[in-house]
């Protein structure tokens, strides 16, 4: 079963993509890479999330950075956008994700911070997950002693 849905809106976010998925490999968390633009395919997204068995969303955009308030509209799990540096130093992408209207919320990193998107996910998932609670402790632990 997958845990975690890893969406970007296009391969030119790949590279934000693999550093979030890296973390998920580290943590043996289950997950999904998939490129679905929110404004080239709307009902092919809307449908993918809609069938989704997964517990997280992590939806990375930039520019106008509509994905993860799109895939928000179509699920009550959690979202967690990440804003994409592309121009105007990512300010626009962050702005479009973090002001999302009330009853449609995403929660929001910092431009670029797909790895704290994946952790936010694993602490997310570590809630009902003892072992995972236990992985992310000896993780915080290793990079306090680094």
């Amino acid at each position: 079963m997958v845990k975690v849905e890893v969406i970007i809106g296009s391969t030119s976010d790949n590279e934000l993509g693999d550093k979030a998925t890296q973390i998920l490999d580290e943590f043996g968390v289950t997950y999904k890479l998939n490129v679905i633009s929110a404004h080239r395919n709307p009902e092919k997204l809307a449908k993918y999330v809609k069938d989704s068995d997964a517990d997280v969303f992590i939806c990375i955009a930039g520019l106008a950075a509509a994905l993860p308030g799109v895939v928000a509209a179509h699920t009550i799990k959690p979202v967690i956008g990440v804003p994409k540096d592309v121009r105007l130093n990512g300010l626009d992408s962050l702005l479009s994700i973090v002001q999302m209207p009330t009853g449609v919320p995403v929660a929001t990193v910092g431009i670029d911070g797909s790895k704290n998107a994946a952790l936010l996910a694993v602490e997310i998932l570590a809630l009902q997950d003892e072992k995972l609670a236990k992985k992310l402790v000896e993780y915080r632990e290793k990079r306090a002693r680094a």
